[in-house]
C-alpha cells in the first residue's frame, strides 16, 4: 500500500484496513482532524491540466458553468475546490463517512456556496437517471475493487455511473489500473462507451512506485463497442514492477475481443453483454434487432437454453403480445423456418409479438415435461422482456406444433436412405362433433421433418361382423402371408371399436396440395380429351411415390393415365404397399431409383431412337401411347437447412429442367410441388423454369406451404380466364370428383 500512502503516517493507515468498510473510514477522518486535506494518487498541479481539458472538452454541456459534476468517494481532496476556482461551480461531492462530509460542508460552505456536499454511498446514487456531465472518480473504484472482496461492489457502482450519466458525458477514472479493476472497467463499459487511456504527468523530481492513470469513458449510443485508445506515450513513463505492462496485455486482450463483436459473424452474446448493451438497450424495442444468446446458468436454473432475440421489424403492425416466447422442439430445431433469419421474421410476424424470444430445445431437455422447461425458462424470459423490470405483464410461450387431437403409431421404421418414418393414424385439434362422425387420417412422417407430412389419407369406415370378417380373411392376406411380389401384406384394415375397421380411401384426396396437382391438369384439357377420345393412354411419371396415394388415386380416378413412378428408396414402397393399401398393375409400374438418373435414360433412348430409326418411339409407355408426356416431381428433400423442403434442389437447377424440357419435346406439363417459406428461394425457382419453357402456371395453397408450378415446353396451355370451364371438363373425365370448392380456378395465375 506504499502507493497510497504517500506521506501519510502509517499507524493512520492501519486504521483503513477494508477500504469498502464505512467504520474505518469514519475513524481514518477522525484520526486526521478536522481541517486535514489528503490526496489520493495525484495533486493538483499535475491533474489540471488532463482534467480540465476533458472537462471543457466535454459534449454534454455548454460550458464550465452549466457542467453538473459528480466527485464520489470524495474524501477530503482539495480538487472539488480547485475546478470549482476553474469554472466548474456545480460539483456533487459524496462520501459515505458522515464525519469527512461534515467537515468539509463548515469548510467551503460560505467560500463555495454553489458547491454541495452529501452523505451518500456510491454504489447506491440518490440520483436521477441521466443527471450528471461528467463523474470524476479519483481512487474510488480502485477502493471497492480490493481482490478478497470481489468485484460485486465495484459492479454496482459502475452500473450507477452508466445509470446518472448523460449520453455524451464522461466517467473520468483515476486508478493505479492493476488487472482485476481493469476486467470490471472494460467489461462493464464496454458497449456505448468510447475509451481512451492517459498517463499522469508525474511531479518534477519524484521516483514514486507506481503511475497513475485516468481512464476517460464517453457515453455514448449502446451498439457494437469501440476499442480502446492509449493516448500516452508508453515510453516517458515509469516501467518498475511491470505495472505498465500489464496495462498494455488488458488493453490488447480487451481490444481483442471488441474486434471480435465488430466482425460481423452471427455472435451468441452473452446475457451480461446484452444486458451491458451490446445490441442497443434491452429494455426498449429496436425494430429489425436480431440477436443471439445462452440462457440459463449453473445454479440458477435446470438447463441452458440458445436463444433468439427478435424485435418485429414492422412496429406498427397489429400488435398483439409486448413479449412473447416461441419454442422449437428439437425434432425441428433443423428446419430452414427455424434456423434462417428470414423464416424466423415470419414465425415473429405470425406471432403477433413486438418482441419473440425463440428458445431451441435439445437433447439434454430430452424427459423433461413443457410444464417444467417453462418454469425453468420464466425468469429467464423476463430479463429479456421490453419495458421495466418489475413489468409483469404476461409473457406467453408458443410451441411449433402440429395440431393432433389423438395419434396413434402404427408403424416405425428406419431407412438408411430416408431415415426415421412413421406411419400414423390421428384426428385433429378442430374435429368436433359426434365422436362416431369424426374423420380418421393416416399420415406418413419422417424424423428429419416432422412437422411436414409427406402423405396423408383419409381411413374410411365400414361395418363389422363376423361374416364380414371371416369374408374379409378368406380374400385378404394375413400379415403371414406374401404376395406374389414377395412382399409382406399389411392388415390394411384396423379396429376402432367392436363394430368399425377402417382402409385407405383411394377414391379420397386429403392433401390440398395433391388437389392441386390433379386440378392443374385441367391446364392441358385438350390433349386429355383427345387421348380419351382416341383410347390412347397419356404417359404420365411421378417421382416420388410416398405413400403412393396421389398415383392411386390418379389410377383409379383417371384411367387413360399410363402411370410410372420412380422412388428412391425401396423401404418406401414397402410401406405403400403395407400399410397404404398401394398396388400395382399393368397401368401402375413403380421403378426404385434416382428420379433425375430416370428422365436423363428415357431423354437417352429416346435420343438413340430417334437417331436409328428416324422416329419416337414411348420409353415410357407401350405403343398406344398419345405422345403426350405428364411429369410430377413430388419429393421431399433431406436438406431441410437450405430453405427448399421440395424438391430437392437438384430438381429445380437449370440442368435438370434442361432434361424435362427434352423428356416433355412433344408437349405435355411438367409439375413441381413447391415447398419453401423463403422469398428470395421461390424466385429463383420461377425465374429458372421461365427461362427454360414456354408456359408457367402457378397455384398457392393458402391453407398450407405448399405451391404448385405447371410449366410446358410449348403453348399448349389454356389460358387462365378459360380454366373454370376446362376443370369443368376435366371433371367429367374422372371417375372420383374433387372436394367442392377445395381448389377454386381463380387461385392459378399465369406467370408466364
Amino acid at each position: 500500500m506504499e502507493g497510497k500512502k504517500g506521506k501519510a503516517n502509517s499507524e493512520i493507515f492501519e486504521t483503513l484496513g477494508d477500504f469498502t468498510s464505512k467504520e474505518n473510514w469514519d475513524k481514518f477522518f477522525t484520526l486526521r482532524g478536522t481541517g486535514d486535506t489528503f490526496e489520493w494518487y495525484a495533486e493538483w498541479p499535475e491533474l489540471r491540466d488532463p482534467l480540465i481539458s476533458q472537462l471543457q472538452s466535454s459534449s454534454a454541456s455548454d460550458g464550465s458553468a452549466d457542467l453538473q459534476i459528480l466527485v464520489p468517494g470524495c474524501g477530503s481532496s482539495r480538487v472539488s475546490e480547485y475546478l470549482y476556482d476553474a469554472g466548474f461551480r456545480r460539483t456533487t461531492n459524496i462520501d459515505f463517512s458522515k464525519v469527512v462530509v461534515s467537515d468539509m460542508l463548515r469548510r467551503y460552505v460560505r467560500s463555495k456556496p454553489e458547491m454541495r456536499w452529501r452523505v451518500m454511498d456510491m454504489t447506491d446514487l440518490q440520483f436521477a437517471d441521466d443527471f450528471f456531465d461528467a463523474i470524476l472518480d479519483k481512487g474510488g473504484l480502485d477502493a471497492l475493487m480490493e481482490p478478497e472482496y470481489g468485484s460485486k461492489l465495484g459492479i454496482k457502482y459502475l452500473k450507477e455511473v452508466k445509470r446518472v450519466l448523460k449520453s455524451g458525458g464522461k466517467f473520468l477514472c483515476l486508478t493505479l489500473a492493476e488487472s482485476h479493476v481493469l476486467d470490471v472497467l472494460f467489461t462493464e463499459l464496454r458497449f456505448g462507451w468510447e475509451t481512451s487511456i492517459h498517463a499522469i504527468p508525474q511531479k518534477p523530481g519524484s521516483k514514486p512506485t507506481f503511475q497513475t492513470f485516468m481512464v476517460v469513458t464517453v457515453k455514448e449510443k449502446l451498439g457494437a463497442p469501440n476499442l480502446i485508445k492509449l493516448l500516452f506515450d508508453q515510453h516517458s513513463i515509469n516501467h518498475k514492477g511491470g505495472q505498465v505492462h500489464a496495462l498494455l496485455n488488458a488493453v490488447e486482450n480487451e481490444n481483442r475481443i471488441r474486434s471480435g463483436y465488430t466482425a460481423g459473424a452471427d455472435i451468441v452474446y452473452s446475457l451480461k453483454d446484452l444486458q451491458l448493451g451490446a445490441k442497443g438497450a434491452l429494455n426498449e424495442l429496436v425494430p429489425g434487432r436480431r440477436c443471439q444468446t445462452i440462457l440459463g446458468e449453473q445454479g440458477s436454473s435446470l438447463f441452458h437454453y440458445k436463444a433468439v432475440l427478435l424485435d418485429s421489424q414492422q412496429l406498427s403492425e397489429p400488435i398483439l403480445y409486448h413479449c412473447g416466447v416461441f419454442i422449437v422442439p428439437k425434432a425441428r430445431a433443423h428446419e430452414w423456418l427455424f434456423t434462417s433469419e428470414e423464416g424466423q421474421w415470419l414465425i415473429v410476424e405470425s406471432s403477433k409479438a413486438a418482441r419473440l424470444i425463440m428458445i431451441f430445445l435439445n437433447s439434454s431437455h430430452t424427459g423433461a415435461s413443457m410444464d417444467d422447461i417453462q418454469k425453468d425458462l420464466s425468469p429467464l424470459v423476463r430479463n429479456l422482456a421490453p419495458g421495466k423490470a418489475d413489468d409483469e405483464a404476461r409473457i406467453p410461450f408458443m410451441m411449433a406444433g402440429d395440431g393432433i387431437k389423438q395419434r396413434n403409431i402404427v408403424h416405425e421404421a428406419t431407412s438408411a436412405i430416408t431415415g426415421h418414418i412413421i406411419v400414423e393414424d390421428v384426428i385433429y385439434d378442430n374435429a368436433d362433433g359426434d365422436p362416431s362422425e369424426l374423420k380418421l387420417f393416416r399420415r406418413l412422417t419422417f424424423g428429419r421433418s416432422s412437422s411436414m407430412v409427406q402423405s396423408e389419407a383419409l381411413l374410411s369406415q365400414e361395418a363389422h361382423s363376423k361374416e364380414a370378417d371371416t369374408d374379409r380373411k378368406r380374400n385378404v392376406p394375413s400379415s403371414r402371408t406374401r404376395t406374389k411380389r414377395g412382399q409382406k401384406r399389411s392388415d390394411s384394415y384396423k379396429l376402432i371399436d367392436g363394430s368399425k375397421v377402417t382402409k385407405v380411401d383411394h377414391s379420397c384426396l386429403a392433401s390440398l396440395y395433391h388437389s392441386g396437382i390433379v386440378s392443374g391438369l385441367a391446364l392441358i384439357i385438350s390433349a386429355l380429351e383427345l387421348a380419351v377420345s382416341s383410347g390412347k393412354k397419356i404417359s404420365t411419371c411421378i417421382v416420388g411415390l410416398g405413400a403412393g396415394l396421389l398415383p392411386m388415386f390418379l389410377h383409379a380416378c383417371l384411367p387413360f393415365l399410363q402411370l410410372e413412378v420412380v422412388e428412391l428408396d425401396p423401404v418406401m414402397l414397402d410401406l405403400a404397399r403395407q400399410y397404404f393399401s398401394f398396388v400395382e398393375d399393368d397401368r401402375m409400374k413403380v421403378h426404385i431409383g434416382d428420379g433425375i438418373r430416370f428422365i436423363e435414360d428415357a431423354n437417352v433412348i429416346k435420343s438413340h431412337e430417334q437417331e436409328t430409326d428416324g422416329t419416337c418411339t414411348e420409353s415410357l409407355a407401350n405403343g398406344n401411347s398419345s405422345g403426350i408426356k405428364i411429369l410430377i416431381v413430388d419429393a421431399d428433400s433431406s436438406d431441410l437447412s437450405s430453405g427448399l423442403s421440395c424438391p430437392p434442389s437438384d430438381f429445380v437447377e437449370e440442368s435438370f429442367l434442361l432434361q424435362v424440357k427434352n423428356f416433355l419435346s412433344e408437349g405435355g406439363l411438367f409439375v413441381i410441388n413447391l415447398v419453401s417459406r423463403s422469398p428470395a428461394i421461390r424466385e429463383k425457382v420461377v425465374l429458372r423454369l421461365k427461362a427454360a419453357f414456354s408456359q408457367l402456371f402457378s397455384l398457392e395453397l393458402e391453407e398450407d406451404v405448399n405451391e404448385v408450378l405447371f410449366a410446358s415446353p410449348r403453348n399448349m396451355c389454356i389460358d387462365v380466364d378459360q380454366l373454370q370451364e376446362a376443370v369443368s371438363k376435366l371433371c367429367s373425365l374422372m371417375k372420383f370428383p374433387l372436394p367442392d370448392g377445395q381448389i377454386e380456378p381463380g387461385k392459378f395465375k399465369c406467370l408466364k
